[in-house]
């Protein structure tokens, strides 16, 4: 008989860092939405050291913020705060592509053009859930070479934060056709070994997204008004 080994701390706390990441991101938490350790607890079946050491993981990913005598509160971005993480996302993405190029293997550009076929999948199906992280998956395969651990860290982290942000630009502003051309673009970039041309314009769809982003917002204010 197979004796079971007990879930260290540390992969219990992992998976329920994981678990409430997605949730967070797939909008079931709304923001400003107070996230309760004792209930999550309940929720998980474990005790509140996992739970508090995941808010703390997430705290540090900018998707909640902890906050005296109220707890752990689902980050609410205000659309200045997007347009800069998206403004760093373009500086830090454009100069680690263009690092990462030279060094791309087929491999990786296999593996970035099956998921591009994911996204082009989940766009035609409307698979909203699904947008930030084939969006997100898609432009790391082209980063990876680059051999920069530490940015591509920090860029994970910046797609986390804006993943929301990022399909409600696709959804909302309807360039779910314009979004595939141009991560085709991309990808035809980096095959070529294009370097410079394609830093130039990772920077410019980063940007045009947010472009778009604000567009709609103004009109819906304008709406409201």
């Amino acid at each position: 008989m197979t004796t079971l080994q007990p879930i260290k701390r540390q992969t219990l706390t992992s998976a329920v860092t994981e678990s409430l990441r997605k949730r967070i991101l797939l909008g079931e938490f709304a923001d400003g939405q107070q996230l309760r350790q004792e209930a999550l607890s309940n929720e998980y079946g474990v005790s509140r050291v996992p739970v508090r050491e995941a808010l703390r993981q997430l705290e540090a990913e900018g998707l909640i913020q902890i906050i005296d005598h109220k707890g752990a509160l689902v980050s609410k971005l205000s659309f200045e705060d997007v347009q800069e993480l998206l403004e760093i996302r373009a500086m830090l993405e454009s100069s680690v592509l263009m690092a990462s190029i030279p060094r791309q293997t087929r491999e990786d550009l296999d593996l970035a053009e099956q998921t591009l076929k994911e996204f082009e999948l989940a766009l035609a199906e409307h698979d909203v859930k699904q947008w930030g992280e084939l969006n997100s998956r898609f432009h790391l395969a082209l980063y990876r070479s680059a051999d920069r651990p530490n940015t591509l860290s920090l860029i994970e982290s910046l797609h986390n934060k804006t993943d929301r942000y990022t399909r409600m630009q696709i959804l909302f502003t309807h360039t779910m056709e314009q979004a595939h051309a141009e991560h085709t673009r991309l990808l035809q970039l980096c095959r070529s070994g294009a370097a410079k041309e394609a830093g130039e314009f990772v920077h410019f769809h980063i940007l045009s997204a947010g472009r778009a982003l604000e567009a709609y917002l103004k009109g819906q204010t304008a709406v409201a008004a």
